[in-house]
C-alpha cells in the first residue's frame, strides 16, 4: 500500500472539476434571482432587514446586494460588480448582475456538455469587444454648444434614470432638479458638493434645490435666540477653535498654595477666550460657523453684538461653505482678514418642516448647491436619496462622455443581432459560443416585459423582427405592452452605463468560469479550541 500524502491541514474543504464550476454557476444564478424583478419601470421593490431590525426598502441593484450577507466565494463576485457599476456609472446595477447571471446560465450547458471552459472565455472576450464596438458606432453625440439642446438631452436622461424608482412619478420635476443641481458645479464636477439632506414631513413636492448651502441648526446654547436670524451681505469667519471655557483634563493636577493664585488662572482662562471673541468681533465678520464647540459665553457675547454663531458644524457643510462663499476655515483668530472671511448675498435661518436650517444664498462663487428633501416615512425618503444620487450619478457621466443610447432593452437587441451576423462568418465551436453571448443579451428586454407582466416571447419576436429590418432603436414599450422607437420616445441613457456594464458581466462571467477548484481552510479557532478564560486585561485565572 502507498502511504498517504497529506498536503493540507486536516479539515481543510476542498473541491473540484466540472462539478465546483456549475455549484459556483448555481450560485451566481440564486444572487441573480434576488434582484430579477427590480429591473425596468414596473420592477418591485424589496425590503430588506438586517440584524439589528432596520428595514431597507429599495429596487436599486447595488443597495440590495450590499445588504445582502452572501457568504458564497464566487456569488461575493456579482456583489463586487454591482458596487463597481455603482461607484462608476451610478446607474445600470441591476442590468450589469442580470448579464452576468445569463451569461453564465448560457456557459452552463455548454459546461454540462464538456466544453472547456478556457473556450467559452475566448468566444466571450472577443463578443464583448464587437459589442462595444457597436455601441460606440450606434451611439449618438450630444451638441454640448447648444445650452438648451444640452439641458433637454440631461433631462431625457435623469428621467430615464429616475422611471424605475420610487419615485417615478415626479420625475420631471426631479430631473429639472437633478440637471439644475449638477450644471451648477464646476468643470470637474466633484458629487460631494451636492449635499442632499431629509426633512420628514410634506409632500414630495415640497423637496426644493437651494443654490448655496443649507445645513441643520446645530446644538445651541442660551442667548442663541437673541441673535440675528438673516443679515444682507454679511461676512462669515469659518473656524476650527473651540470657543468655550475648557473643562480640566480627568488626570491634570495643579497645586496652588492661596486663593489670589488659584484667582490668577480663573482669570486668564476667562482672559484668553475674551481675547479670541474681541479679535473675531473686530474682524467685521456677522456669521460665525465653528467646526468646535461655540460655549454660552460666546453665544450670549455674539447676541450681545448682533452676531450669528454655529458651532459644531459637520466638516462637510463647512466645506461646501467655503465652495460656496469662499474663506478659508481658520485655526486662530488672530489673522482673521477679509481674505479669509467668506460672503453671500443673503443669510438666513428658515423653518424647514419640524428643522431649522441655516441657509446662505446668491453666493459670489457658488460652485455647490443643496437639494433638501421632503417625504413622509423615513425610509421613504432614504430611497428617494439613492434615486437622486443614480440620477445625479447619470448626468454628470453623461456631460463627460458626451454619447446616449436609447434605453428599453434596444440597445442589447441591437447588439444581440450584430453578433448573431459576426458569429456565422467564424468557423467552428466559437460561433456557438458568441450565440450564446448573443441570447444572453436578450435577457434584458425579457426582463422588463416579465416585471411588467407582459407576454416576452410575443414582444421579442416583433423585436427581432424590426431590428432585422434595421429598426435598432426599437425596444420595450412598458407604458402601452408593446414595442416602440425608444430614442423618439426619449427613453436615453448615456452609452457608458451600457459599456461599463457589458464590460463588467464580462469580466465576472469569465473570472467565474475559470475557477475549477475551490479550497477552504478550517477556521484556525476550531482547532485550537475556545478561547483561555481570564481576569480581563489579559490577565490568567487565578
Amino acid at each position: 500500500m502507498q502511504p498517504q500524502i497529506i498536503l493540507m491541514k486536516e479539515g481543510t474543504d476542498s473541491s473540484q472539476g466540472k462539478p465546483q464550476l456549475i455549484s459556483n454557476i448555481n450560485a451566481c444564478a440564486a444572487v441573480v434571482d434576488a434582484v430579477r424583478t427590480t429591473l425596468g419601470p414596473r420592477g418591485m421593490d424589496k425590503l430588506i432587514v438586517d440584524a439589528k431590525g432596520s428595514a431597507t426598502i429599495s429596487n436599486d441593484g447595488a443597495t440590495i446586494m450590499k445588504q445582502l450577507d452572501i457568504v458564497h466565494p464566487a456569488a461575493k463576485t456579482l456583489v463586487d460588480i454591482a458596487k463597481s457599476q455603482d461607484a462608476e456609472v451610478g446607474d445600470g446595477t441591476t442590468t450589469v448582475v442580470l448579464l452576468a447571471g445569463e451569461l453564465l446560465n448560457q456557459c452552463k450547458r455548454l459546461v454540462e456538455e464538456g466544453v472547456h471552459p478556457h473556450a467559452i472565455i475566448r468566444a466571450f472576450r472577443r463578443s464583448t469587444t464587437l459589442a462595444i464596438e457597436k455601441v460606440n458606432e450606434i451611439a449618438v453625440k450630444i451638441n454640448k454648444q447648444d445650452p438648451a439642446e444640452l439641458r433637454s438631452i440631461l433631462e431625457k436622461c435623469a428621467s430615464t434614470s429616475l422611471n424605475s424608482k420610487l419615485i417615478h412619478q415626479q420625475k420631471d420635476f426631479f430631473a429639472k432638479m437633478v440637471v439644475d443641481a449638477v450644471m451648477s458645479l464646476d468643470i470637474l464636477l466633484p458629487l460631494d458638493m451636492i449635499g442632499i439632506k431629509k426633512v420628514t414631513g410634506g409632500g414630495l413636492e415640497d423637496s426644493r434645490l437651494i443654490d448655496g448651502v443649507a445645513f441643520k441648526k446645530t446644538f445651541s446654547y442660551a442667548g442663541f435666540e437673541m441673535q440675528p436670524k438673516h443679515y444682507d451681505d454679511p461676512k462669515i469667519a469659518m473656524l476650527n477653535i473651540e470657543l468655550e471655557l475648557k473643562a480640566e483634563r480627568d488626570n491634570a493636577e495643579i497645586r496652588v498654595n492661596n486663593v489670589e493664585e488659584y484667582q490668577k488662572i480663573v482669570d486668564t482662562e476667562w482672559k484668553i477666550l475674551y481675547e479670541k471673541l474681541d479679535l473675531i468681533h473686530k474682524s467685521g465678520a456677522k456669521v460665525v460657523l465653528s467646526k468646535l464647540p461655540i460655549g454660552d459665553v460666546a453665544t450670549q457675547y455674539f447676541a450681545d453684538r448682533d452676531m450669528f454663531c454655529a458651532g459644531r458644524v459637520v466638516e462637510q457643510d463647512l466645506k461646501r461653505t467655503i465652495k460656496a462663499c469662499g474663506g478659508a476655515i481658520m485655526t486662530t483668530a488672530h489673522d482673521l482678514c477679509d481674505s479669509v472671511l467668506g460672503t453671500c448675498k443673503r443669510f438666513e435661518e428658515q423653518q424647514i418642516g419640524a428643522e431649522r436650517f441655516n441657509l446662505f444664498m446668491g453666493c459670489s462663487n457658488t460652485k455647490t448647491c443643496t437639494i433638501v428633501l421632503r417625504g413622509g416615512a423615513e425610509q421613504f425618503l432614504e430611497e428617494t436619496e439613492r434615486s437622486l444620487h443614480d440620477a445625479i450619478m447619470i448626468v454628470r457621466r453623461a456631460l463627460k462622455h458626451d454619447a446616449v443610447v436609447a434605453g428599453g432593452g434596444a440597445v442589447e437587441l441591437e447588439v444581440s443581432r450584430h453578433l448573431r451576423e459576426c458569429s456565422r462568418s467564424i468557423a467552428g465551436k466559437e460561433q456557438l459560443f458568441m450565440a450564446a453571448y448573443a441570447k444572453a443579451l436578450e435577457v434584458i428586454p425579457r426582463q422588463l416585459c416579465d416585471n411588467a407582466g407582459f407576454d416576452s416571447t410575443i414582444i421579442l419576436n416583433k423585436l427581432r423582427a424590426r431590428h432585422a429590418e434595421g429598426g435598432k432603436w426599437f425596444g420595450v414599450d412598458v407604458m402601452n405592452e408593446d414595442i416602440a422607437d425608444n430614442f423618439t420616445q426619449c427613453v436615453w441613457e448615456p452609452a457608458l452605463v451600457k459599456i461599463n456594464a457589458l464590460t463588467a458581466a464580462s469580466e465576472a462571467s469569465c473570472l467565474i468560469l475559470s475557477v475549477d477548484e475551490t479550497i477552504k481552510s478550517p477556521r484556525s479557532t476550531q482547532d485550537n479550541g475556545p478561547p483561555m478564560p481570564g481576569r480581563g486585561r489579559g490577565r490568567p485565572m487565578m
